[in-house]
């Protein structure tokens, strides 16, 4: 697949998911908009690939809406950034429950409303993928603000695949399983937790960031050019376990 000459914004760019996304954008062309909370993750970032670097809070509504249009214009869009906190649902804080919705779900729409916003208006078309999780669809404890706010995701997307189709821009979910990620690794380091989720994969492994990268970047391309308003598991088979 080839991104040349393409312009892709790529959300939660620092690390995990997100920085395999925006390298392997970089290494087939593209030019990567990288949003993230580190500014040492994007000083790295920059130096790899000469992606333009953007820190924000995507906590914050207002910063994250000036972070999207200071991105644009752009082809393409990732919205990748996540945030966990462990907590069983009966000691789920509100400060917690808030941010996670803030971060996984309230970010995404505004980063997606200036994209498409800047699409119609130009004529242009292109494509949005939304990267949930398999926590959207199944119960997971200790998760309960977690799986809410991709659920919340999953909804959005769905939405805009209806209201953006229209205008030519195509609108994907994508729902990774356990990523062996720094947030992943916080939140599946006990190994009787891990050996659980893992003996319900056939494939009998986590995914590594390029896996989802990979399908990410299919998604984004000409040969997903029918695919549209797909709720997609790259899960090693745990869906169907």
């Amino acid at each position: 697949m080839d991104f040349s000459g393409k312009r892709v914004v790529v959300t939660g760019a620092g690390k995990g998911i997100g920085r395999a996304t925006a390298l392997m954008l970089a290494r087939r062309g593209a030019h990567v908009v990288a949003l993230t909370r580190s500014a040492a993750d994007l000083e790295t970032l920059s130096a790899e690939t000469g992606a333009q670097a953007i820190v924000v809070d995507l906590a914050d509504a207002e910063a994250t809406r000036a972070a999207a249009r200071a991105a644009l214009p752009a082809d393409f869009l990732v919205n990748c950034a996540g945030a966990t906190e462990l907590e069983s649902f009966l000691d789920v804080s509100v400060e917690n429950f808030d941010l996670l919705h803030a971060v996984n779900t309230r970010a995404p729409m505004i980063v997606a409303q200036e994209y498409a916003r800047d699409m119609v208006g130009s004529g242009r078309t292109g494509a949005i993928v939304n990267v949930s999780s398999c926590a959207s669809f199944v119960g997971i404890p200790d998760h309960a603000a977690y799986c809410a706010s991709k659920a919340g995701l999953d909804g959005l997307t769905r939405v805009m695949a209806k209201e953006l189709g229209p205008h030519g821009i195509r609108v994907n979910g994508l729902h990774p399983t356990v990523t062996l990620t720094p947030m992943a690794v916080k939140a599946w380091s006990d190994p009787d937790k891990a050996a659980g989720m893992l003996a319900r994969i056939p494939l009998g492994r986590f995914a590594e960031p390029d896996d989802i990268a990979e399908v990410i970047l299919f998604l984004l391309s000409d040969a997903a050019a029918m695919v549209h308003g797909l709720s997609m598991p790259v899960d090693g088979g745990y869906m169907i376990a």
